[in-house]
């Protein structure tokens, strides 16, 4: 005799109930791993007497006749402002080699990949953080606090970060973020982007979740607030202090040209500033930006607008005072090389998706919803000079921050919940 069959509604009703109890779990384990967006500054670090470094006004002037012989000696403090979408894990892929190679101290985030972004950084949110500690380099995703990352590096440290034209960096943010800010679930037509930027306001809340993606993100992450009105004065002066603050903006279309102004900055060698694309979107169906479009978008940012336009005019001020044949020259030499590693390390040449990609090792974080982000596979035959240098260039940020010693627990348990429910 065959057992009685459930009735189809018990079923469904046990569903919904196990559903809901896993979603509020997710939802638990989420909000802990991303923090709600604080308005103001978090509160600096109580042990401000015990810092690495004495509170100045303004960054050091770099000197680079700093050795005993008139030659110029690498510098190994160094802060980065990562901010986002500005290829900015491909330097981070950078510091990190040098940082492994000569033995310098990292301040990571402690459980996850970022210093609890979107609050402000704070020098407690550093691993393994004791009063007075010291580091060599910072450079995981924050939101800046000039104050508390000055204390954590010596007086001479090179403070840098990243900028892009801010309506190409709308665009890529919108595509990467878009699904984790709940308003532009609204968006139903082919091309949400072009939907959006028709009636921003629609579906954009400034105060709601995540919605600093959105708008003006440069300013967001240097610390600024982005929602100022254009007009305002403070918008200028908070440019002027980014100006005395960092030593060298490096502009991401010109990524080329920043490394090389990077690299005679911090007196590196070439092999230091080699590189390959890292953390590049496929690219989408939906055409670029472009006339009304990119115009909508630009306005949208207008308070990165003024960001940028201020270190455009700045970048090609320090390409003058390097000198333009030289820069030729220099340029040249870091594609040559480039291009030589690339014959050395990548099977096929190129970067490929996420579903060819044959070792778990090379597999870059994916934005929720989609495997756009492009990775490499290594050639299985590298020689023995080569094979370090290639698999660290093409090492993604988590992989590569745990080989370093960094705690991610948090963000490895994120995973393991995406990959289960295959988000």
């Amino acid at each position: 005799m065959l057992p009685p069959q459930k009735k189809p509604w018990e079923s469904m009703a046990k569903g919904l109930v196990l559903g809901a109890l896993f979603t509020s779990f997710l939802l638990l384990v989420y909000s802990y791993a991303v923090p709600p967006l604080h308005a103001g500054l978090a509160s600096t670090t109580p042990e401000a007497a015990a810092s690495c470094s004495p509170p100045v006004l303004e960054p050091e002037a770099v000197n680079r006749e700093n050795g005993s012989a008139g030659e110029c000696q690498p510098r190994r403090n160094i802060v980065f402002l990562k901010t986002h979408k500005t290829a900015s894990s491909t330097l981070l892929n950078i510091l990190f080699r040098f940082g492994q190679k000569h033995r310098l101290k990292f301040a990571f985030p402690n459980g996850r990949n970022d210093f609890d972004y979107p609050t402000f950084f704070a020098r407690s949110l550093v691993q393994d953080y004791r009063p007075g500690a010291c580091f060599n380099i910072i450079c995981n995703h924050m939101r800046f606090h000039y104050d508390e990352v000055r204390g954590l590096v010596p007086p001479n440290a090179i403070f840098i970060t990243v900028l892009r034209d801010p309506a190409r960096l709308f665009e890529s943010s919108f595509h990467y973020f878009g699904p984790v800010v709940p308003l532009t679930w609204k968006l139903s037509g082919g091309d949400k982007l072009a939907e959006f930027l028709q009636d921003p306001d629609r579906y954009y809340d400034p105060n709601g979740f995540n919605a600093h993606y959105l708008r003006n993100l440069l300013f967001f992450d240097l610390g600024y607030d982005n929602s100022l009105d254009p007009g305002s004065p403070q918008v200028q002066e908070h440019i002027l202090e980014v100006e005395r603050r960092f030593h060298l903006v490096l502009l991401q279309e010109y990524f080329d040209e920043s490394l090389v102004l990077l690299k005679d900055l911090l007196c590196w060698e070439l092999e230091d500033v080699l590189y390959f694309k890292l953390n590049a979107r496929r690219d989408s169906p939906v055409p670029r930006l472009s006339g009304e479009m990119y115009g909508r978008a630009t306005a949208w940012n207008m308070l990165d607008a003024h960001l940028y336009r201020h270190f455009n005019a700045s970048f090609w001020r320090k390409v003058e005072a390097f000198g333009q044949e030289r820069m030729a020259r220099e340029v040249a030499a870091l594609r040559h090389a480039n291009e030589r590693m690339r014959t050395i390390c990548i099977d096929g040449g190129h970067a490929v998706d996420a579903a060819a990609i044959q070792d778990e090792a090379m597999q870059p974080w994916q934005p929720l919803g989609a495997k756009s982000i492009l990775g490499y596979n290594l050639k299985k035959s590298i020689g023995q000079r080569h094979a370090q240098l290639c698999r660290r260039m093409l090492t993604p940020e988590i992989q590569y921050l745990m080989d370093l010693g960094a705690n991610l627990w948090v963000t490895k348990l994120w995973k393991f919940i995406r990959d289960f429910l295959r988000w």
